[in-house]
């Protein structure tokens, strides 16, 4: 089976795709296929994987999509099936459709409501009211364009439930149409990572003494980051957050913690080079993903797999990762105060972070890469036939 692979992200830029497209690809060549990857990136040649990247690089975004327009119509050609992972997928999908070969799709956002949050359409909207409601004609279009490449894709993978049904409540496409794959993890495990809490600091260069808080995400306006400095703002003085990733937020979070005078305890990392991702993890105390929006985060599996105690938001694809009072702490979006809360009490009460700790290990198998990756493969296969 000959596989071309998109992706929005790639390494070393960080992000949910970064780290599921890479894996998968390996996952394919393992089992005797070919693959090709067209995806955006910020490294003009990747090198160090098993098969072909077509990068994009960053730049104007309407030439950013015509030039993957144009790399995944030729690449497309000489693959027996194109595999789309795209949050806006309309010349994706229109490209591989036009090389004459079937798609499959896989959906981690409702793309007209990204689209729609980020042009400042909807007033601040989340997810879930934003599927209930109309708007003016702007969402309506895009709302539109969605429909149209969804019918032009064979298969619809979602990666939660939650996502899956989008496209079936909200859309109309067939429920026999969608299925539902959960994210993979397959990367180093809590055992892995031999560097205790201190040695992971010195290894950073982080100061040993603070209790740090972590946050890993694009640095999106839907990402709340902004809710965790202020939820830092009413804990003590020797917690401090590690941020890390970069994003359109960067500037206008960093002006919020001097605002609030909390600048010398906020430290915004940057794109942490991916193989650096479990010592930060070892290095924290907690991690917090304050989104208000995740269709299914390969951070949470992440952090699960590396032993971390989780706070996160109950939305969305969270809680089908995330179970309160299991292995987390599930707080409401929007909610700095709850996010505070949640945070102090697993900072106070360490045998409640390492009973967390456990049950999140505990849950991992029905994330792993053969699970979900044969699955992935299967629903190819059967396109070809």
């Amino acid at each position: 089976m000959r596989v071309l692979l998109t992706s929005p992200v790639f390494p070393p830029d960080l992000g949910g795709p970064a780290v599921y497209v890479p894996s998968l690809g390996r996952f394919l060549v393992e089992r005797g296929h070919e693959v090709r990857v067209v995806a955006f990136c910020s490294d003009p040649e990747p090198k160090g994987h098993p098969f072909e990247v077509r990068a994009i690089a960053r730049g104007p975004l309407p030439v950013r999509y015509l030039k993957a327009f144009f790399a995944v119509w030729k690449a497309a050609r000489d693959v027996d099936v194109v595999y789309v992972n795209e949050h806006l997928a309309l010349l994706h999908v229109l490209a591989g459709r036009l090389a004459g070969k079937p798609v499959m799709i896989r959906i981690m956002v409702d793309g007209a409501w990204e689209i729609s949050h980020r042009k400042g359409w909807i007033d601040g909207d989340d997810i879930v009211t934003f599927e209930g409601k109309s708007y003016g004609w702007k969402v309506g279009l895009v709302r539109a364009l969605q429909r149209r490449w969804w019918s032009w894709c064979s298969r619809i993978i979602a990666c939660s439930d939650f996502l899956r049904r989008i496209p079936i409540e909200r859309y109309g496409v067939p429920e026999s149409k969608t299925q539902l794959i959960y994210n993979a993890y397959h990367g180093p495990l809590a055992r892995d990572v031999a560097a205790t809490q201190r040695e992971a600091r010195e290894r950073l260069g982080l100061r040993v003494e603070p209790r740090y808080v972590l946050t890993i995400c694009r640095l999106m306006v839907w990402k709340g980051v902004d809710g965790i400095i202020d939820a830092l703002a009413g804990l003590p003085q020797d917690v401090e957050l590690l941020i890390a990733g970069d994003g359109d937020m960067e500037q206008a979070w960093k002006e919020h913690a001097a605002k609030r005078g909390l600048a010398a305890r906020v430290h915004f990392l940057g794109n942490v080079p991916y193989k650096n991702i479990p010592l930060l993890v070892r290095a924290s105390d907690v991690f917090v993903l304050n989104s208000e929006y995740e269709g299914l985060s390969h951070t949470l599996l992440e952090v699960s797999a590396l032993g971390a105690p989780i706070v996160c938001t109950g939305v969305c694809g969270n809680p089908e990762v995330v179970e309160h009072e299991v292995n987390g702490l599930l707080v409401p979006p929007k909610a700095p105060d709850a996010v505070r809360d949640a945070v102090r009490r697993v900072l106070d009460e360490p045998g409640l972070g390492a009973r967390f700790v456990a049950a999140g290990l505990a849950r991992m198998d029905r994330f792993s890469r053969d699970k979900t990756f044969g699955e992935v493969e299967s629903a190819l296969q059967r396109l070809i036939r």
